[in-house]
């Protein structure tokens, strides 16, 4: 009896320890920066510029195969024009960038995205709504996700006077005619982990 009241208790024991598991809280997925790409276009009067921008990190998270949150650091200082050639209107359009008409990058070297909500719409596609700081300016912003496999793209619509990017915008500076530039710009994320 004795045995098989200790025998009972060992497989108890053993039993439920071997199925017994902490709740899953995610999994979180680094991001592989030198795989991931961040491109930007920017939009004015007579047409418009594009570029690329770095990640300096990043990571996903996982609930199984459902995302669930995220974190990005970008690297400002890499923001660079690749629509216009060098000698021919590149380097003045790259500092005015850098600049403090634009993203100050020598005071403000990084721009981050956390992730507050995720909320899957359909097997591979998530509305993201998301903390976004520019310039050490923190504003929400919404936009679509798409996973497939070890991949993840995205869109974002910013619109940059949010942000106290003004220069050249028709909603604070009158009579810019064709100088015009458009408050909001696209960038477009394709993401490896």
């Amino acid at each position: 009896m004795k045995k098989s009241v200790l025998s009972l208790v060992f497989a108890v024991v053993f039993g439920f320890s071997a199925t017994a598991k902490a709740p899953i809280d995610g999994e979180k997925k680094t991001v592989k920066v030198s795989e991931s790409t961040v491109t930007w276009k920017a939009y004015k009067v007579t047409g418009s510029h594009e570029g690329t921008i770095s990640l300096k990190e990043g990571s996903l998270l996982f609930n199984g195969n459902k995302l669930t949150g995220g974190e990005f650091v970008i690297d400002m200082t890499t923001i660079n024009t690749t629509d216009l050639e060098a000698g021919k209107g590149k380097e003045k359009l790259d500092g005015h960038l850098h600049s403090d008409d634009f993203f100050a990058t020598s005071k403000n070297p990084t721009s981050t995205l956390v992730f507050t909500k995720v909320v899957p719409f359909n097997k591979n596609s998530y509305t993201v709504d998301g903390n976004l700081t520019i310039k050490g300016i923190t504003k929400p912003v919404t936009f679509v996700v798409s996973v497939y496999g070890s991949k993840a793209n995205a869109t974002l619509k910013i619109d940059r006077t949010k942000f106290d990017i003004k220069y050249g915008s028709g909603s604070f500076f009158d009579n810019l005619g064709d100088k015009t530039i458009y408050d909001e710009f696209d960038l477009v994320v394709d993401l490896a982990f």
